[in-house]
């Protein structure tokens, strides 16, 4: 019988990840979410059951594992639960929004056994696999320089339809910590730790809390550096770049592929061919669920042979810090934060 998921949140995300699970083969045990009316039109649509209440939605058999969807601030709290349940744990990013409690969720899963991801679906992605296993085999020599941008557009209806979005207490930020972290998450992956950060945030089109610009100067473990940039105020919003220096050349990626390998040496197999554009830089709708769905299958594998997930905690953790450490040096007037 396949592994049966339960799903919290009912919101957009949430319908990317069950049909993200669907076609994992995962079964589709349960819903719950703060408005009970989505849930029940997500059981209307996939099946399962729909739950108002938490703890009932917890209790619910069968079920192996939730996927947490709901407003970040809620991800440690809600995960902490399933893990004293017995149930595997696997949360979108950020997994939550202050260390303190994603450290607690971590230190849950561990205590009960249970298998903890986040969804950082980047490092799934064939084109990114290939030039991770690049980077580290040597290819672009010793990395010296890196620039990132996220410069996306979000219409002012995406917040003020939202009881959560761009309110500091239930999604911790807004352009950073939402839309950025993904890449902050990938400059790690692919570059290693980062030891100090210098940071700005501001508000500068839409009426929300928190930030819809953010800017960061980042230093590696490597010494390697790099800029950072996400925004959701860009009209109309323009794929995420990325470009890496080395001693032995440059990779660019735009959207999700790597668009130019400019090397000393040839680097056959490392640019992609089609397109590279990507939706996600206008729409928080997501049409195509397959990177979700390389992302729940590879935890299916890690719960079935015991191993880690892609992104498991721990490494969830990590751009969480960074994301704090900007936001930190942003409210010191750019100093740096170790």
């Amino acid at each position: 019988m396949a592994l049966q998921a339960g799903f919290v949140g009912c919101g957009n995300i949430t319908d990317t990840h069950v049909r993200a699970a669907r076609e994992g083969g995962l079964g589709i045990a349960a819903f719950h979410g703060r408005d009970l009316a989505k849930a029940e039109a997500l059981q209307a649509r996939y099946g399962g059951r729909a739950f108002a209440r938490y703890e009932e939605f917890l209790s619910h058999r069968p079920m192996d594992l939730v996927v947490i969807g709901s407003p970040s601030a809620l991800h440690a709290e809600q995960g902490i639960a399933a893990a004293q349940r017995s149930l595997h744990v696997l949360v979108e990013k950020p997994i939550d929004v202050t260390l303190a409690k994603a450290e607690a969720l971590v230190a849950a899963a561990d205590k009960a056994g249970v298998r903890l991801g986040v969804l950082f679906q980047d490092r799934l992605k064939p084109e990114l696999l290939a030039l991770s296993e690049f980077i580290r085999s040597g290819g672009l020599g010793r990395v010296l320089l890196a620039s990132a941008r996220v410069k996306w557009h979000r219409p002012p209806e995406y917040y003020a339809t939202s009881h959560w979005r761009g309110r500091t207490a239930l999604d911790g930020g807004a352009a950073l910590i939402n839309q950025g972290i993904h890449t902050v998450d990938l400059l790690l992956w692919l570059l290693g730790n980062v030891t100090r950060v210098r940071g700005l945030i501001a508000t500068t089109l839409h009426a929300i809390e928190s930030e819809d610009v953010a800017l960061a100067l980042v230093e590696f473990e490597s010494r390697a550096v790099a800029s950072f940039e996400a925004t959701t105020a860009a009209w109309p919003g323009y794929p995420r770049r990325v470009e890496i220096s080395g001693t032995q050349g440059t990779v660019v990626i735009e959207g999700d592929r790597v668009i130019a390998a400019d090397m000393r040496q040839p680097a056959p197999g490392l640019v992609a061919s089609g397109g590279f554009g990507t939706a996600a830089a206008q729409t928080a709708v997501v049409a195509d669920a397959t990177p979700h769905r390389r992302m729940i299958e590879d935890f299916v594998r890690a719960i079935e042979t015991g191993g880690a997930p892609a992104c498991d905690g721990r490494e969830g953790l990590r751009s969480l810090a960074v994301v704090e450490a900007v936001y930190r040096a942003a409210r010191a007037r750019g100093e740096e934060v170790a």
